[in-house]
């Protein structure tokens, strides 16, 4: 059974994405991290309330602590939604300021919204007057020509009068026109000493820093500036970095794992996964949607090439999920006892 959640786990964080984050890719995330704060994937307001809830929101017990991720500018609708997503059992509300794509603007939500910090601070003191969890916000430096530090410490001051007391700051402004999503996580140049001067100002809130952060030992580096750090993609494209993060990161709480990224212990991690995707694939979930979080989970490992291939290859021509993976793990484990 999972832990409660507790403040300290807030010191690493994987991010909400698109397509990555679901219920799937954290069940694995827990088999590698006990502590590390999870987030599903960004859910509009109108989905959770309209959509198949079941689907949209369904979790493993295994999976907690989680932070569901909401986007809208409707205060009631806002309220609604994360009172619904207190109900199926997430232990954080977070309110999506950040995201730059054109689909979320034109929805009136995401990164568009950092023009409207009263209009934030109002959807934050909704939602929060709804749940009994904390309700939190990630956002960015800021949008277009309107990215200043000032601006950006305006916005959390604004924000923070709503009693919101936990933000997450992309550390890269976003470009609202003539840059992709894709390009906006990459072409916006980083500033964490906003961050950090953001820490500084507010040193009774919890500040936590994102983007471009792509390992334990940076993650490391940015804890002694803020309070908490998110990782992206790394943590889905190099899943093996979470096996390490309960002993590097969290080694004054209770109870977490005490081994490293080893060969063994990915191994195993994989196994139980096998086990789990079983279950779904028994219920007639597709082996590839589930499979598919897997693959990276060799990374740099001989044979992990082969690896990959095996599972992407014979993912569609089984529904044998632990005869899978133990077929793909010859791949990285018998090269292993060659070289031993």
């Amino acid at each position: 059974m999972p832990e409660p959640f507790d403040k300290a786990h807030r010191k690493l964080v994987v991010a909400p994405m698109m397509e990555l984050t679901d219920r799937h890719y954290r069940y694995l995330a827990r088999l590698l991290t006990r502590h590390t704060l999870l987030y599903t994937e960004m859910l509009t307001c109108k989905a959770v309330i309209h959509g198949d809830r079941s689907y949209l929101l369904g979790k493993h017990a295994a999976e907690g602590p989680v932070v569901l991720q909401l986007g809208g500018s409707d205060v009631a609708e806002m309220a609604q939604a994360a009172a619904i997503g207190a109900e199926w059992g997430y232990d954080e509300i977070n309110m999506n300021v950040g995201c730059p794509s054109d689909r979320v603007k034109a929805g009136r939500f995401g990164a568009c919204l950092m023009a409207e910090p009263q209009l934030v601070r109002d959807v934050v003191a909704g939602m929060a007057a709804a749940v009994d969890v904390p309700v939190t916000v990630k956002c960015r430096l800021g949008i277009d020509r309107d990215d200043s530090y000032e601006a950006l410490e305006s916005f959390v001051d604004q924000v923070a009068a709503s009693g919101c007391e936990y933000f997450t700051v992309h550390a890269r402004k976003a470009w609202l026109d003539g840059l992709s999503p894709k390009e906006n996580r990459t072409i916006p140049p980083l500033r964490y000493e906003y961050v950090y001067r953001l820490k500084q100002a507010f040193p009774q809130l919890h500040i936590s820093i994102n983007g471009g952060i792509d390992s334990l030992d940076a993650s490391l580096e940015h804890l002694q500036q803020v309070d908490g750090v998110m990782v992206g993609r790394a943590a889905y494209y190099s899943p093996a970095m979470l096996a390490e993060s309960d002993q590097r990161i969290f080694p004054e709480l209770a109870g977490g794992y005490e081994h490293l990224a080893d060969l063994e212990t990915l191994s195993a991690v994989a196994l139980a996964y096998a086990r789990y995707m079983q279950e779904w694939l028994d219920q007639g979930v597709r082996m590839s949607s589930l499979s598919r979080h897997l693959i990276p989970l060799f990374q740099e490992v001989p044979g992990s090439r082969l690896w990959r291939r095996h599972l992407s290859e014979h993912a569609s021509k089984t529904t044998d999920a632990v005869a899978l993976v133990e077929q793909a793990l010859e791949y990285v484990t018998s090269d292993a006892r060659r070289t031993a």
